[in-house]
């Protein structure tokens, strides 16, 4: 029905814009596109991401953006160098980040090595190399 429609946004809450603004923008270094009604953010590839304030905010228990980058090692300590924290998460015995917050899925041949950081109202998001 919609396999050929264009999607061109996404979207999801924050329970304080301004945070939001300077940890997308300042810390990440997205480009903001319009404020008017919240963040419109342009993502990689042209995409974009439309950030709301909402009263009652409830992070994500999901990851709501995830982003590939080709090294994952150095990505995480460039993010880190900025203050992003990584969280440590657990599946199982096998499936758990490190010391350093990295799944290494690629090493157990269980899909991508994966980092997590969290947003300033608590949304999940994620680093993958493939």
């Amino acid at each position: 029905m919609l396999k050929d429609s264009q999607a061109t946004f996404s979207s999801f809450s924050t329970d304080n814009l301004a945070k939001a603004k300077e940890f997308y923008v300042d810390t990440l270094g997205f480009k903001l596109n319009d404020e008017s009604m919240g963040l419109n953010l342009e993502l990689p590839g042209g995409a974009g991401l439309f950030i709301y304030e909402k009263d009652d905010h409830q992070p994500a228990t999901f990851t709501v953006l995830n982003f590939l980058v080709d090294d994952i090692e150095k990505k995480v300590d460039e993010l880190r160098g900025k203050g992003i924290k990584f969280e440590e998460i657990s599946f199982s015995d096998e499936a758990k980040t490190d010391e350093k917050g990295i799944m290494r899925g690629k090493a157990a041949n269980q899909g991508p090595d994966i980092a997590w950081f969290k947003d300033p109202a608590g949304n999940f998001i994620a680093i993958m190399e493939q």
